[in-house]
């Protein structure tokens, strides 16, 4: 059965907070926490599964199998990150074609060289315009589901400024997109501009430790933003909790029972109430 759409969550909340997820299990803590919807991007998903830096190296089979059993940690509808289609109009159809029968709910396809980079990194390259216009009315033409919320990602501001990146976003709404995305603004006079700039729902990075300042929620709102995305957050903190962790044990600490979930707190995540209730309802 269809689960509710991003064009139907941006009715009823605005702007909609995205965390971004990198697996099953964190996944399921968003759900639990109470969002409406989650995100899952590329760099924590092949850093966590691969220890693969995000500069183009994974192919679309390891990131569909990991967005795949990522997924399974959710019921919630998840936006996911198509990179740059990972390859021509050929892979970005078929990028379409295996995410919608996953049944995810939105997909974000920007305008990087292949191979591309993390959006916060140096050294990013763009493709003309015209080459991305294709990808895009190529991802449109592919999707069965007409709900399914395509949204379109400049990186141009970090290469040939904000001026052609608003001019690529123009192009890219006129295509018939659900969404803009312009990433890695530097400053809140850019972030202003870009909300001005455009009628349509438009996303933001909040990227722990990247180019963009962290504001508010209610101030992202103001400007004219509909999706905040939340990169990196959950991930980076997780990642500084386990180093802590591993060096504690290396001295040979062990931290209060208090300062972990307990383990009937772990297996409830884990999902343990329900195979407990099917072995209770079939006694051997």
């Amino acid at each position: 059965m269809k689960g509710i759409t991003f064009g139907q969550l941006l009715q009823e909340e605005k702007p909609l907070p995205l965390v971004a997820v990198h697996d099953a299990l964190s996944a399921q803590l968003v759900e639990r926490a109470g969002f409406k919807a989650y995100s899952i991007g590329v760099f924590g998903l092949i850093g966590c599964r691969y220890l693969l830096s995000d500069v183009g190296i994974a192919s679309f089979g390891e990131i569909a199998e990991g967005i795949r059993d990522t997924m399974r940690g959710s019921s919630l509808p998840v936006l996911v990150d198509g990179d740059d289609g990972y390859g021509d109009v050929k892979n970005v159809t078929r990028t379409v074609e295996v995410y919608e029968e996953m049944g995810v709910a939105g997909i974000v396809f920007e305008d990087q060289t292949n191979p591309k980079r993390c959006g916060h990194m140096a050294g990013k390259s763009v493709v003309s315009i015209e080459q991305a216009k294709q990808k895009l009315e190529a991802a449109l033409a592919a999707r069965k589901d007409p709900d399914l919320f395509i949204i379109a990602r400049t990186d141009a501001r970090a290469i040939h400024g904000l001026d052609d990146a608003l001019r690529r976003g123009e192009e890219f709404l006129k295509l018939g997109v659900d969404g803009l995305f312009v990433e890695a603004p530097q400053s809140v006079e850019e972030l202003e501009i870009i909300g001005r700039s455009f009628d349509a729902p438009l996303i933001v990075n909040m990227a722990a430790g990247g180019r963009t300042p962290i504001l508010p929620r209610e101030e992202l709102a103001r400007m004219g933003f509909s999706i905040v995305l939340y990169a990196g957050t959950m991930l980076f903190r997780a990642a500084r909790a386990m180093q802590e962790t591993v060096a504690s044990l290396k001295k040979g600490e062990i931290e209060p029972d208090d300062y972990y979930l307990t383990f009937q707190e772990m297996t409830d995540i884990f999902g343990l109430p329900k195979w407990a209730a099917i072995d209770d309802k079939y006694p051997k």
